[in-house]
């Protein structure tokens, strides 16, 4: 199973970007979907995840600003970030939790990451 992420860049302040994740291999079923982020020095945190049936989370640092949505069929997630800040520059990286059958247990995949970087 490979996660392939895209859309980082850098933006200024108050602007936007999308970010994709797609999803291919060996799956049966895809449980939740997220995405998370790592800034220097910092620990990595979850931003926004989807379950299976559309319920959303988000943190509340991004509340209100990001949107989170998924495409069960195609596999993928995608993360729209408007109203962007410099905190929000971090490495961002998908994750799917997975089956690759009935009975099997669910597992965690990992994307590569891509950077966004806000500047003021």
């Amino acid at each position: 199973v490979q996660l392939q992420a895209s859309g980082g860049g850098l933006v200024q302040a108050g602007g936007s970007l999308r970010l994709s994740c797609a999803a291919s291999g060996s799956i049966f079923g895809i449980n939740d979907m997220g995405w998370y982020r790592q800034a220097p020095g910092k620990t990595r945190e979850l931003v926004a995840t989807i379950s299976s049936d559309g319920t959303t989370n988000y943190a509340d640092s991004v509340k209100g600003r990001f949107a989170i949505s998924r495409d069960n069929a195609k596999k993928t997630v995608a993360l729209q970030m408007n109203s962007l800040k410099p905190e929000d520059t971090a490495v961002y990286y998908c994750a799917v939790n997975y089956r690759t059958g009935v009975g099997v247990i669910e597992l965690t995949k990992w994307g590569q990451g891509t950077q966004v970087t806000v500047s003021s």
